[in-house]
């Protein structure tokens, strides 16, 4: 018998700003079909993981998530690290960009660009 590998429809979501930022960048692009917000999760950065966000082709063995009519595709390793995260878009002083506000991290460092989640496996991500 096989495991099942189904993922909730909620795993991954989007903020309303974040999905008509997507749209937007999306709708710029002429090359844009068929690519989705890939969010996966490196190695690196202060704390040990980083999140990579890009517009990306979806791979066969992706998780695919349909969020307010925009694609999202997480790979199966990284999908353990930003089960039950939040995509958002915010614009501030220092910028604009996208954001995971993520369950699982238990500390962040002061650049806001790696973090550390619970040590409930020992399975590590690729660099």
């Amino acid at each position: 018998m096989e495991a099942s590998t189904e993922i909730p429809e909620s795993a991954i979501s989007l903020t309303d700003k974040a999905a008509e930022k997507i749209r937007e960048l999306l709708g710029e692009d002429p090359d844009s079909a068929g690519q989705a917000l890939r969010v996966a999760v490196r190695g690196g950065g202060c704390s040990g993981f980083q999140y990579a966000l890009a517009f990306d082709e979806r791979k066969d063995d992706d998780h695919v998530f349909e969020e307010q009519g925009v694609a999202v595709v997480v790979d199966k390793v990284s999908m353990q690290f930003v089960f039950g995260s939040e995509v958002d878009y915010v614009e501030g002083l220092t910028g604009a960009g996208f954001q995971v506000n993520n369950p699982n991290v238990v500390a962040a460092c002061g650049c806001g660009s790696s973090f550390q989640v619970k040590e409930e496996s020992d399975e590590s991500v690729p660099a």
